[in-house]
């Protein structure tokens, strides 16, 4: 089964899907994406891919583009004759819409799950979703796997006295609640609210952060309006410390800015959407190993959950 493998990558994500392969043990298969003067591509795979299972690895982050190109490799896999296609989508674009929270508004995050399915998409493997129901999206196998396996060791390995876990927002209780859980420690939670997206109003805190060194635990940090608004009012509430853990770093308006200036210690977030620009209080762990393991046991029907099994 694992002689089938043939790992691709879409443009987006090619820094990690090359890392991945090393990790795997295989080179990354040959694709090439011709541009037109009119801005349409056209990706193909330039080696037989009939019988074989095809992982693809795209993030869809901005632009859409990204997307269509995933797509579009999804396609001319399956007109290839490829024996399954499976998705490796890192960070899955749009899945904060993943309901109706106002009305005459599109859910979209179903919308790219039916255009996945539709395209020939036969698996999908993906990391740290915005919302656990968008599984059910798909009428597929999904592989949904979890960026505490990379950074529940390093929270380990910083060795912190009075170690304390905390969510930027309501939304994100249960995620601190399971690392405090694992890491034996309390939790705290800020309450936040939004005048419009991407602004937060107000926020409170609920729980006692005095003298702890606080970890703030989220899925994407966007603008980085609510994380360091969340940091400052826990430092304000006589934490010791403050580090902010984060899977997707969309960073996108303000972010850096905000975050070099602000009083967190450390941000630590994953490989599944590159940097734009250099930030002196980032650490980026990779991802790469994590999906290769994955990859393999897919191929091998072995269990996935086991990786998520910690010793406390």
């Amino acid at each position: 089964m694992a002689a089938r493998a043939l790992i691709f990558s879409g443009r987006a994500t090619k820094y990690l899907a090359e890392r991945i392969a090393a990790s795997y043990g295989h080179p990354l298969g040959n694709v090439v994406v011709t541009d037109f003067s009119d801005g349409e591509f056209q990706p193909s795979f330039e080696e037989n891919i009939r019988g074989r299972d095809v992982f693809l690895i795209q993030s869809t982050f901005s632009p859409a583009d990204n997307l269509m190109e995933l797509l579009m490799m999804v396609d001319a896999a399956k007109r290839a004759s490829a024996r399954r296609i499976v998705a490796v989508i890192p960070y899955f674009g749009y899945a904060r819409q993943d309901r109706k929270d106002k009305p005459r508004v599109s859910i979209a995050s179903k919308l790219i799950a039916n255009l996945l399915i539709a395209a020939g998409v036969q698996r999908l493997i993906t990391i740290d979703l915005h919302a656990d129901q968008i599984q059910g999206f798909f009428d597929v196998p999904v592989d949904h796997i979890y960026a505490s396996s990379i950074f529940i060791p390093y929270i380990k390995n910083l060795k912190l006295d009075n170690l304390m876990m905390a969510s930027p927002d309501t939304g994100g209780t249960r995620r601190a609640a399971a690392y405090a859980k694992i890491l034996n420690t309390g939790f705290a939670i800020c309450y936040k609210h939004r005048t419009k997206p991407n602004v937060v109003g107000t926020m409170q805190l609920i729980g006692d952060v005095k003298d702890k060194n606080v970890i703030l635990i989220d899925d994407i940090i966007d603008t980085a309006g609510s994380i360091t608004k969340a940091a400052d009012l826990i430092m304000d509430n006589g934490a010791a410390s403050v580090r902010a853990f984060c899977t997707h770093p969309v960073f996108s308006g303000e972010a850096y800015e905000r975050i070099e200036k602000s009083r967190i210690t450390e941000v630590v977030m994953t490989d599944t959407i590159p940097l734009k620009e250099k930030c002196k209080k980032a650490t980026v762990l990779s991802t790469a190993d994590l999906f290769a393991t994955v990859i393999n046991r897919v191929l091998k029907t072995k269990s996935i959950s086991s990786l998520y099994k910690f010793e406390h």
